[in-house]
């Protein structure tokens, strides 16, 4: 597999881990708070700063997103740098104490996050073909 097919399946991992972990979050806001339709949850999720945490995996999925769809193509230099930044932020090498708390908390309570991540670095950790 090449890095940018690395890279293609990675971001769909990624999403899955995202959606993992916003139904996890979203669970226990609503345990406390009561539940909430989709709209109600998604003022939530974009204006309750205790869900600002899980934009970290939003704007990096909308970033390789949005470098699959640049017109002049991608370089192996961006590629890289994107498997990388997701490197960093699964393996929580950030200087964020709350990013890693929450994100640590979620995968030792989601048994879907965790095996999602699992599965997302073990991608990661293999070399390239």
């Amino acid at each position: 597999m090449t890095e940018t097919e690395t890279l293609r399946y990675a971001r769909n991992i990624l999403l899955k881990l995202h959606k993992s972990l916003i139904d996890f979050e979203r669970s226990a806001y609503e345990g406390i708070n009561g539940p909430l339709n989709a709209g109600q949850f998604l003022n939530v999720l974009l204006e309750d700063r205790n869900f600002a945490w899980l934009r970290k995996f939003s704007i990096l999925i909308v970033e390789i997103d949005e470098m699959f769809d640049l017109k002049d193509g991608i370089s192996a230099e961006m590629v890289s740098s994107n498997l990388q930044k997701i490197r960093d932020l699964t393996a929580m090498r950030l200087d964020d104490e709350d990013f890693c708390s929450r994100y640590q908390n979620a995968l030792q309570h989601d048994v879907d996050a965790a095996a999602t991540q699992a599965q997302l670095r073990a991608l990661l950790s293999s070399p390239p073909a």
